[in-house]
């Protein structure tokens, strides 16, 4: 017969399972409204997803706090797509798909941890006044998050978005034939009214270079953190 310690050690663990799988569903929530604002363009949505002291990891350059965040978002972002204002915008097209996550909640389900995969499909339409200088006009890009995310007064944000891009391909050239349009950042703020607050140690080259993107999980089956190259 199972005593009531017993029993009170099951509810609880599995509260605890439920409590876990509850903040996984909502870090995806999180992260996929991310995509989704950033589709049409609603970039003071976008900066409110983020804790007061988050940070962008984009281009090899890191923004910090909300200030550095709404820098990249608002100042470079709305100004350069839509001509400062929030959009969607006639004409304009910006849509991120977000997938194949793989989120990882710490045990005290402060933190977490978060893994997608984007893929971006952008452009200008040939009817469109504004069209932002250096854009292609037709143009795929890929990417992969590594993220961090934290649990302030019940509700889940973004700490951390380490978004690192692994392809840009001109729609009539594809990516055989294309260099990325997105070049690593080399000068920070102020110097660069549109740059991040610190540069990475080494830059992040952009394709046609590869780069490995270590995962913050532990390998399913063999239970060992992924080492890349590793003999």
């Amino acid at each position: 017969m199972t005593d009531n310690s017993d029993l009170r050690a099951e509810l609880d663990a599995l509260a605890s399972r439920v409590g876990s799988l509850e903040d996984m569903q909502a870090i995806r929530k999180l992260h996929y409204s991310y995509g989704y604002y950033i589709d049409f363009c609603q970039y003071d949505e976008v900066v409110q997803l983020f804790a007061d002291d988050g940070e962008v990891i984009f281009l090899s350059g890191i923004y910090k706090g909300k200030e550095g965040v709404a820098r990249l978002y608002k100042t470079w972002f709305q100004n350069y797509f839509t001509h400062g204002k929030p959009g969607p915008e006639d004409g304009f097209l910006l849509d991120h798909f977000q997938m194949q996550d793989i989120i990882t909640v710490a045990p005290d389900r402060k933190t977490a941890k978060g893994r997608f995969r984007a893929i971006l499909m952008g452009g200008v339409h040939e009817s469109r006044d504004y069209k932002p200088e250096g854009l292609p006009e037709q143009f795929y890009e890929a990417g992969i998050y590594e993220n961090d995310y934290v649990c302030e007064n019940g509700v889940w944000k973004i700490k951390r978005l380490d978004y690192m891009v692994q392809w840009q391909a001109e729609y009539e050239k594809g990516w055989s034939k294309t260099d990325a349009h997105l070049q690593p950042a080399v000068e920070v703020f102020p110097g660069n009214p549109l740059g991040p607050d610190e540069l990475l140690p080494e830059p992040r080259l952009t394709w046609p270079s590869r780069h490995d993107v270590p995962m913050h999980f532990a390998h399913p089956v063999m239970g060992k953190a992924y080492k890349p190259f590793e003999e």
